[in-house]
């Protein structure tokens, strides 16, 4: 038995609630149970109830048993001197509260339906890949779809939030935000971290004092990176150390460490290597590119044009700079570019709109979502194994925020599939 169930119980009333009565007898009538509390003190506020003639208003605290009351020294607490009623699974001991007040008690343990506990239970003791795997299909489609879509608007707050972090460190600078964040996006997941580090030590404002000069632009970011050969006759190569000598001794530039980079279990084409020379073109051909972002919120095939970058001509025959390979074109993939809409275009327009007071651009990053392809991963295909299909990037957002904040960590009663299970 655990105290969050209890609450839900009380919330929703899943008990025999008629001729109920307090452990001394008198007859209990439930008229308000209250607003839920997430914050210190007692667990609902401003609950309303009849105790025999006597109508009484205030708030509800919860154990699962009644001696937990001075397990956690409420009697001392003048916090829970406005509590009317203790609801206990089980009353093994009458509680007081600072002024010595007897708490009226109403005990569950006989009027609790046992097959909402044998629920709740079995989904805490389920090893399956989401606690309710063989229930899920009994929950309407209204209900799946409701609760999905909110998750999606959840996932995108809390990936907000964490940019917000970083637009406070900037000083509110959002083309300095945007810069770093698109670095990050650009280094997918397993060099998001690296490409962050190297957008941080190379400020968006010195590249673009040479946005003009393409070469310039590729010494500073393979420099910088700590990628580029010690050694090579190639003349590419050798006019990017000739530039990013020069130009980090001029700037005082301490390159990363090459360790960071991760090349293992990759495509050739999502070496790091690549995705740097994808984002020295897009950042040589778009000055001001947030702006350009903005403008194109609402649009997204020229949100996606806009991101579309090749590489310089050495890059066609080389995954590294150590080997070449045949010549091909690497533009970065429609799919990279969607995740790149997904993680950090569609986040950082809801923020936008947060700080600026500005709806519609909150309303333009979900739309985006709704614009883009379903994300095919192995979290998304397994919901598709239990028919919970998607349609779009705005379903698969919210599929991914119930697997891994709620399912993973047993929150089946603050999610709305499992509420509804259980009740």
């Amino acid at each position: 038995m655990k105290e969050d169930l209890l609450h839900f119980i009380w919330k929703y009333q899943l008990f025999e609630s008629t001729n109920i009565q307090t452990s001394n007898h008198q007859q209990l009538i439930i008229l308000k149970t209250g607003t839920q509390n997430s914050d210190a003190g007692p667990d609902f506020f401003n609950a309303k109830i009849k105790i025999g003639s006597t109508t009484w208003v205030g708030n509800i605290e919860i154990h699962i048993k009644s001696s937990d009351w001075y397990r956690h020294n409420h009697q001392k607490d003048k916090a829970y001197d406005n509590v009317i009623l203790h609801m206990v699974f089980e009353n093994d001991q009458p509680v007081t509260n600072t002024e010595g007040f007897e708490i009226p008690c109403l005990e569950l343990k006989g009027i609790i339906d046992k097959d909402l506990i044998n629920s709740y239970e079995g989904l805490l003791k389920s090893k399956s890949w989401i606690p309710c795997k063989s229930s899920i299909q009994t929950v309407d489609a209204f209900t799946t779809k409701s609760w999905i879509s909110r998750l999606t608007i959840e996932r995108l707050e809390e990936k907000s939030s964490l940019m917000k972090e970083s637009l406070d460190s900037t000083k509110h600078d959002w083309n300095t935000l945007f810069y770093e964040q698109i670095a990050k996006g650009f280094g997918l997941k397993v060099n998001s971290l690296p490409m962050e580090l190297l957008a941080k030590s190379l400020p968006i404002n010195l590249l673009a004092k040479h946005k003009s000069n393409a070469l310039q632009i590729e010494a500073l970011l393979f420099g910088q990176s700590g990628l580029l050969p010690e050694k090579s006759d190639d003349k590419y190569i050798h006019d990017l150390k000739k530039e990013f000598a020069f130009l980090g001794k001029k700037y005082q530039l301490k390159p990363l460490n090459s360790s960071v980079w991760k090349f293992l279990r990759l495509r050739p084409a999502a070496f790091p290597t690549i995705r740097l020379a994808q984002f020295a073109q897009l950042i040589y051909k778009s000055s001001n590119l947030f702006s350009h972002v903005l403008e194109a919120s609402s649009d997204i095939k020229q949100l996606q044009k806009l991101l579309t970058c090749d590489v310089s001509s050495f890059w066609e025959t080389h995954y590294t700079f150590e080997k070449i390979s045949t010549k091909k074109k690497k533009s970065i993939g429609e799919s990279t570019i969607d995740i790149i809409i997904i993680n950090i275009i569609a986040p950082l327009l809801f923020l936008y709109g947060s700080e600026k007071g500005e709806e519609k651009f909150k309303d333009q990053a979900i739309s985006l979502l709704e614009k883009l392809k379903p994300e095919k991963n192995s979290i998304i295909s397994k919901w598709a194994d239990l028919g919970v299909k998607s349609k779009d990037a705005v379903t698969t957002q919210g599929l991914l925020q119930l697997k891994n904040q709620y399912c993973d960590q047993k929150k089946c009663l603050q999610c709305g599939i499992g509420l509804r299970i259980l009740k």
